[in-house]
């Protein structure tokens, strides 16, 4: 277990997963520091202390990460160089002293993966193998509070996943798993967990969930490639990023996200939580 003189250092704590991470450490009398870009968006929880970095910033992250044991490392916002931002922070984490890094990763990441930004996950750890430090990978699948959000006004889902499934884990899950973890980071040491709900979905059934979470009626249209595109097209965003978003489909579409691990389980001691019960409550708390 981490001891009072070990500093956990938590990166992404003004988000949904690396909050929720800090919470629970914190509720746990872990001592902390948390690592944001805007401290007014840091959670006030006792026993912790906020920093300021950001992770493309070497001298920055270097100061931030003096005296931690281990960091919890949140990827960064999805950029045409986010490879090179963790590149950077990694560096300045062995520079600091850190002993481990416990990366919030993909599953399936790899420099083939076909969700395109899972490619940035492998480059990633196979950063972290290389630069001497502990580390642990947690590869969490989507997260199933995303699937509501990816249906239109007119509560359609659409893409080209023909009827390929999809083993989406609860955002609570995967920061109670990188809690266990991260208070006790040495039993993790070399590990790599796939966090992914109890059963694989398929867009037609998050579609029929919605409608019956929701009262109101939803549908999946599969699209082709040509139509997915034309869908996306009035989107401002880059060529990269809509290629992206449609990766998302096609990942799925090929089989790759489908595999369902007990590694939320084992590692937290309750059973993963179902995409049905997260739409539910979803639509509860609207």
């Amino acid at each position: 277990m981490t001891t009072p003189t070990s500093l956990v250092a938590v990166t992404g704590s003004t988000g949904a997963i690396g909050g929720g991470v800090a919470r629970r450490l914190s509720d746990a009398g872990v001592a902390q520091r948390l690592v944001v870009r805007d401290a007014s968006r840091a959670p006030d929880l006792p026993g912790t202390e906020v920093v300021v970095a950001s992770y493309g910033d070497r001298g920055a992250v270097r100061d931030a990460l003096a005296g931690v044991d281990t960091v919890l490392m949140v990827s960064a916002h999805e950029s045409d160089d986010r490879v090179g931002e963790h590149r950077t922070f990694v560096e300045a984490a062995a520079e600091a002293g850190v002993r481990q890094v416990v990366y919030l990763s993909f599953v399936g990441a790899s420099a083939t993966s076909g969700f395109l930004l899972g490619r940035d996950h492998g480059a990633t750890e196979d950063v972290l193998r290389a630069s001497g430090l502990d580390w642990t990978f947690l590869r969490d699948n989507f997260y199933a509070e995303m699937l509501p959000l990816w249906a239109g006004d007119d509560g359609t889902l659409r893409g080209p996943a023909r009827d390929g499934r999809l083993a989406a884990v609860a955002q609570d899950d995967v920061a109670d798993v990188a809690a266990v973890v991260l208070q006790d980071p040495r039993a993790h040491v070399g590990r790599t967990y796939d966090l992914t709900g109890p059963a694989a979905v398929s867009f037609a059934e998050v579609a029929t969930m919605l409608t019956d979470a929701t009262g109101r009626e939803h549908h999946y249209v599969d699209e082709t490639m040509d139509e997915a595109r034309a869908s996306r097209s009035g989107h401002d965003v880059p060529a990269w990023l809509v290629d992206a978003w449609i990766s998302t489909y096609t990942a799925v579409a090929d089989g790759e996200l489908a595999a369902v691990s007990d590694d939320v389980a084992t590692l937290t001691g309750h059973p993963a939580t179902s995409v049905e019960e997260v739409v539910a409550r979803a639509a509860k708390n609207r």
